[in-house]
């Protein structure tokens, strides 16, 4: 194998994704016909004192049918910031696959990490590059959340299919149920929540989403199946164990068990709704 060399005024730089177009290696366009491809479905983000907190639900559908149970749709960027993903998952796995090698790419040619919102940019090419594909029917939008460094403070951006950014003050949510997890979100978020309260209102905002929406999954008790967490603080990316995840599910079935208990949205929701 050998390397490709450029003129200095054709050098691509410290971006991975133009090296990967100088030598012809993006992949086509998918071809229109879309028919069983899987999609994620329903992701969220918030903001709270120390960071961000991101979380997921596991479900993929087919169309009307359930795919998978188990997918993972929450992944660190680097260090200090992650991407949720929501639409058709293979394209989006493979963005952030390259996402992920780009930041990388950057810092090992320029020595220091791409600020938040260098990134936050970059993701927004991406998903702007990607626009064909979207308009057969393979859209993919993601959430971008990180700690910047710089400022000392959690941000988070939401997206559309063209790559237009939005930069969000408290949280953001994507995919076919963030209208209801936007919802709970909302009636329940202020500006000082600490991570306990931050991970409880994700986690109700989830459940009340699966409630609603038949393609988001909701925490299954039977499989033991929970929703994928993570913080992104000045300590970096942590992943939230699913043994606490379980313990706050569990205190909010405790919660929806007594008669006179609501969710943050004024509805209390069936405990079979668990059991999906």
């Amino acid at each position: 194998m050998t390397f490709p060399l450029y003129r200095p005024g054709d050098d691509p730089g410290p971006s991975f994704a133009e090296l990967l177009r100088r030598t012809g290696s993006v992949p086509a366009v998918p071809a229109a016909s879309v028919g069983g491809v899987t999609h994620g479905t329903t992701v969220v983000a918030i903001r709270f004192a120390e960071g961000v907190v991101m979380a997921g639900d596991r479900r993929a559908t087919s169309g009307n049918l359930i795919s998978h149970r188990t997918m993972e749709k929450v992944f660190p960027a680097d260090r200090h910031s992650g991407v949720a993903i929501a639409g058709a998952a293979g394209p989006a796995m493979d963005m952030v696959r390259l996402f992920q090698l780009q930041l990388e790419h950057y810092e090992k040619v320029e020595g220091v990490e791409l600020s938040l919102e260098g990134k936050a940019n970059q993701l927004s090419g991406m998903v702007r590059n990607h626009l064909p594909a979207a308009m057969q029917g393979l859209a993919v939008v993601p959430l971008f959340a990180g700690y910047d460094t710089r400022r000392r403070a959690g941000r988070l951006f939401q997206y559309d299919v063209t790559g237009g950014r939005y930069e969000e003050s408290g949280f953001a949510t994507t995919g076919s149920g963030s209208l209801h997890a936007g919802t709970v979100i909302k009636m329940g978020y202020q500006d000082d929540l600490d991570r306990g309260a931050s991970l409880d209102l994700a986690i109700s905002a989830l459940f009340n989403a699966a409630d609603e929406d038949s393609a988001t999954g909701g925490p299954d008790l039977v499989r033991g199946i929970y929703p994928t967490m993570a913080t992104i603080t000045g300590e970096g990316f942590t992943k939230v164990e699913e043994d606490e995840i379980a313990e706050r599910f569990a205190a909010l079935v405790g919660r929806l068990s007594t008669p006179d208990s609501t969710t943050a949205a004024g509805a209390a929701p069936s405990i079979g709704g668990l059991l999906t």
